[in-house]
């Protein structure tokens, strides 16, 4: 619910126009309303330009590359990761109870199994660009991101 809650109040208090669509909507609204381009936030992205972000960028970026849509992530350069590699990452999972209630009340099946991962793998090939403060990297992101002094 951070979208809902954090992420619209941000960008209302910022001016910025913003519609709020469900999770399951993002591809019939890319086609339907005909989006131009996707710019989302990363929690990490290592030197190859492998991006870790909230739970569904992943699925955003297949769709981006599928309709021809420049993706771009936007995040500071203290984001980036040079130690790291992507077999060496953990993926949190989140309790399910997160997914499976709502305020306390059951909304599944009981014992219903919810898997609830909190984060998701975006590949650098899905990737148009990484927009820090000092400017754009582009492809190749493994030497970009090098010569970038980031």
């Amino acid at each position: 619910m951070q979208g809902a809650k954090l992420t619209m109040f941000e960008l209302i208090q910022a001016g910025i126009d913003a519609v709020l669509i469900p999770d399951s909507a993002v591809g019939y609204t890319i086609k339907k309303k005909k989006i131009k381009k996707i710019f989302t936030g990363a929690d990490r992205i290592l030197s190859d330009g492998t991006v870790y972000n909230k739970i569904g960028t992943y699925q955003i970026s297949v769709l981006a590359r599928y309709h021809n849509i420049p993706f771009y992530v936007v995040a500071p350069l203290s984001t980036f990761d040079f130690k790291s590699s992507v077999s060496e990452i953990k993926i949190e999972e989140r309790a399910p109870e997160e997914v499976t209630k709502i305020n306390n009340s059951v909304i599944t099946p009981l014992n219903a199994e919810a898997y609830n991962p909190a984060f998701d793998i975006t590949p650098p090939e899905n990737i148009t660009g990484i927009i820090t403060e000092k400017g754009i990297i582009y492809e190749p992101f493994k030497q970009n991101i090098k010569s970038f002094n980031v």
